[in-house]
Formats: structure tokens, sequence, C-alpha cells
């Protein structure tokens, strides 16, 4: 019997739909979610999916943002580019520029949430100045920066010979078979390779009718891509508040990668692993993505001088290290975050940059000696998390504490080890 796709698996009806051109002309399909004026939150999927995908998500943050979902080029209702030419990562980074300049005004800006090669896409795209001037913070989820293929772990573990494994991941990764119609094997090998032990069938089954709609020659012309793919140049230019997230089971872009990405990153907001959980984070744990995202919001929102505190002159100036930049996130500022839930994750004392409401009635006060960044409040902690420092890259020096307005390196953070409910 064949698995329902669960109810938070389906978009709502968008708000907005419409199509917007990239610079080659290749016609992107954009569809937009939530109150008109609510702050910005733009979604990029990843390789073989959807804006689909994100419906987990978006069911979870339609009511407090803006939330603008594109179909990347070849997948599902946009453009398939003609020929190779059409495939590459500047291609991406021209795609979500084109967006950005066509659903952030300028002025404003939005929280960039990137899985996979959407991911890939926002480090692609950083060092464009209309990108950089429209983000406010960004999220990098279950992605990498380079070396794919290196790092795959999709080949059993039993195959330990180097260039053996990785003549396999090329041979998986680059394969012209199509994957035909849904079934129940194809639903198994899914889940071995994007998803964690313990993903509902109903999940399992969602992705599988996102990834079979992919058409065999996209998947394949991208996957040439990502083999080579070499996107960590970008890291240098995403000076915005940035938080990465990976699933402990990924085989697809294992956490080796998401940590080079935190320690590379100029301002980093925390590492976050989700125990469990394989490569769809998005649909194997959307509470934990929305928090992150809705806590990259409060991070990057503009922060109301304090009592008898100077106004700020035209232009802006720096207060503690914070920036009172002209731009917001959208026009207006992000409503309150709601509790978390139990899957979301909890930040240690010391985590850089955390960011949301006060703790609920209830909730463990933050331990003595805690600090919060200068203009930045303490996330609400939730149940069962833990955390540590991340290693410094090699040759780098260990921090000896950060200065206001300046980034120590990112905690790594652990969720809680639960199964996200299906909605009946």
């Amino acid at each position: 019997m064949n698995p329902t796709v669960p109810r938070d698996c389906v978009l709502p009806d968008p708000a907005a739909v419409h199509r917007v051109r990239s610079a080659d002309g290749t016609a992107l399909n954009v569809e937009e979610y939530g109150p008109d004026g609510a702050p910005i939150v733009v979604l990029a999927h990843g390789w073989t999916c959807a804006t689909t995908f994100w419906a987990p998500v978006v069911n979870r943050l339609a009511a407090e943002f803006r939330l603008v979902a594109y179909d990347q080029r070849g997948h599902g209702r946009s453009e398939t580019p003609a020929t190779t030419a059409g495939y590459g990562t500047d291609k991406l980074a021209d795609d979500l520029e084109a967006v950005l300049l066509a659903t952030v005004p300028a002025g404003q800006r939005a929280v960039l949430a990137g899985h996979s090669m959407g991911g890939m896409t926002i480090m692609a795209a950083a060092d464009r100045p209309e990108v950089a001037a429209r983000t406010a913070a960004a999220l990098l989820a279950s992605t990498g920066a380079g070396d794919l293929v290196a790092e795959l772990a999709v080949v059993p573990a039993a195959v330990r010979h180097a260039g053996a494994r990785r003549f396999l991941h090329r041979q998986i990764l680059r394969s012209r078979l199509p994957l035909g119609p849904v079934t129940a094997v194809s639903r198994a090998a899914l889940k071995y390779a994007t998803m964690g032990p313990a993903a509902p069938a109903d999940r399992v089954a969602a992705c599988a009718q996102i990834v079979h709609a992919c058409p065999t020659a996209v998947r394949h012309r991208w996957a040439g891509v990502l083999e080579t793919l070499d996107v960590r140049p970008g890291l240098a230019h995403l000076t915005a508040p940035t938080a990465v997230v990976v699933g402990t089971h990924d085989r697809l872009t294992p956490p080796v990668l998401a940590r080079r990405i935190a320690a590379a990153l100029p301002n980093p907001q925390g590492l976050l692993e989700l125990p469990g959980t394989g490569h769809m984070s998005p649909v194997e744990r959307p509470t934990d993505i929305a928090t992150e995202i809705r806590r990259l919001a409060t991070l990057a929102a503009p922060h109301p001088p304090a009592a008898g505190s100077a106004r700020p002159s035209a232009g802006g100036t720096a207060v503690a290290g914070v920036s009172a930049a002209p731009p917001s996130v959208g026009p207006v500022q992000p409503a309150a975050p709601a509790p978390p839930a139990a899957s979301s994750a909890k930040l240690s004392a010391g985590t850089v940059g955390a960011s949301s409401a006060p703790p609920a009635a209830g909730s463990a006060q933050p331990p003595a000696g805690t600090e919060a960044a200068a203009g930045v409040s303490a996330a609400p902690p939730s149940a069962g998390a833990t955390a540590s420092a991340l290693p410094p890259a090699a040759g780098s020096a260990k921090p000896s504490g950060a200065a206001a307005g300046t980034s120590a390196a990112p905690s790594v953070r652990t969720a809680p080890t639960v199964v996200e409910e299906s909605a009946s």
C-alpha cells in the first residue's frame, strides 16, 4: 500500500505566482506565501527537488513571513536550459539574483535559506553586490561548498579503497537511468541514500514524489556540475549572519562538509546537528529548520535604541558592534517567535549570535555567567540539546574571546533526537 503524503508536505495556496527571467532569459517559476508586507524569506531548494520540497517549512512560517520559493532552472515549473551551457554555479547565482531583484524591494533585505544545491546557490552568489545588499541573514542546510564526491557516504563503508569509492560515487551521481514510477523499492533506495533511518514512511513518500518528478537529463546535467563544484571562495563574501544545519546521518553532504563551512564563515551563527536525520532536513525536521529561520530573522532585524540613547544619524552608525543599517528584514520587524517545539534546538551558554524572544514561563533560565552579544538577546531554549565549541580550522589561531561586534568560532549544537510527527 502506498503511504499517504503528510498534510504539511502539501503547499498552501500561494499569495502570488509569477515568472522571473534570469540573466540568460531562462524563465523561473516563483511562488510567494504569507502576508504581503511581512518580513521576507527566500527559499532555494536542492538538486532534483522543487518548491514543493519546502512545504513543511512554509506551512510553519506562512503566518509570520512573506515566503518566496522558486524552482531552480530545469526543476519544477521553471524552464529547462537547452544545452549544457545553461548549467553551472554562475547560472545558479544568476537565478538567485534575478529572484531577489524581483521580490525584495531596494532598501529591504531577506533571510535566505538554501537546502543542498540551494545552499550552494547562496554561496555562489555571495560576492554579487545586489545579492549582498538584499541579504539580511542566511541559513545553509544540508549542503557543502566543495569536495562533494570525496565525502559522499552512499557507498557502504565495506568498500574502503578511496579510489573505488570515488569511482562508484561518480557513477551513482551521474547515472542516466530514469527513476521511473515510485515503488516500494525506489522508496527504500531513496530513504537509504537521502534520509535518516527513522524517517516516517509518509515523509519518504513525499520526497520520492518530488525527486522522481525531476527529468533524467536535468538530474544528470546538474550532477555533472556538483561533481566538480567549488563555491568555497564565496564563503568569504557571505558576511551576513549565517547558520548551518546538518543531519548526523546525511550521506550526500555529511557533517564534515557542514563543519568546514561553519569554520570558514565570516559571521557564523552556529552549526546545528540533527541526530538521526539524513539529507532531507527541511522535510525530516521542518520544525528545527523553521526555528532557525525565525532565529536568524530576529537576529537580523533592526534593534530599537535603548532608552536615552541617541538616535542614529542619516546613513546609520554602529552601536556596540551592531550596525544600524537602514535596510530591514522586510518593511516590518518579524513577529515574536512561537515557543519552540520539542524538536527545536537549545542554545548553550556562550552561543554567539543567538537571538529570539525571552524564554516562556516555566522554561529554564540561562545559567549564571551567560552573556548575550551586544544588541542580541538569548534564544528560548528547548529541552535536550547540548553544545560545544567548534574547533578552529587547521592553522588558525584560537580565539581568546570575542569582542563586541566580532564573531567567535561558531558553536556546535545538537538537537534532541526526535522523529518529526506527520500531520494527519
